[in-house]
């Protein structure tokens, strides 16, 4: 039996939810989110919470139970709430500039990086040293922060490069003499 599968999401106030077949969409403040379901499973919006039942008791069922309820969650969080990533960036002379579209990241490489911001996130820069990535689909959130940081993934004798707000870095020892 699946923990999370069991539990009904809750929809909140201002949040409609639409299940037409194996596909949901949820409208809310922030946009409109959708979601197919597999066959394995079984949708519906009961007393104002969506409800996610498993069809069989095979193994590939029960996946898909808990799965498709945390999807519904976040689609919920994200028309309400929306997702938030937040890079820092460690080294001399990185730093992070917003023109436009465009975030131009300088991470020590002979060339400025020009990174083309995606139509459904919001890059911000407050600081030199910090990017801020928003949207309402958790998903798209998480790949542009990884597609930023993979310019330059923080190594471990110094630090430097582009990190998560938060994430520990494994420090090593550097050459002894």
């Amino acid at each position: 039996m699946s923990r999370i599968g069991k539990k009904p999401v809750a929809i909140p106030a201002g949040v409609t939810a639409t299940v037409s077949g194996q596909s949901i969409e949820i409208k809310g403040p922030k946009g409109t989110l959708n979601f197919k379901a597999t066959d394995d499973v079984t949708l519906a919006v009961e007393d104002g919470a969506v409800t996610v039942t498993p069809r069989g008791l095979s193994k590939r069922a029960r996946q898909q139970w808990g799965m498709s309820r945390s999807m519904v969650e976040n689609l919920i969080t994200g028309v309400t709430k929306g997702f938030r990533k937040e890079l820092e960036i460690t080294g001399v002379g990185y730093r992070a500039n917003l023109q436009g579209n465009v975030l131009k990241l300088s991470l020590g490489y002979s060339h400025d990086v020009n990174f083309e911001i995606p139509k459904d996130v919001t890059v911000t820069s407050p600081k030199q040293t910090e990017i801020v990535i928003e949207g309402i689909d958790a998903q798209r959130v998480g790949q542009v922060a990884a597609n930023i940081r993979e310019w330059k993934a923080p190594e471990p004798y110094k630090g430097k490069g582009i990190k998560y707000k938060g994430e520990f870095i494994f420090r090593k020892e550097g050459k002894k003499k």
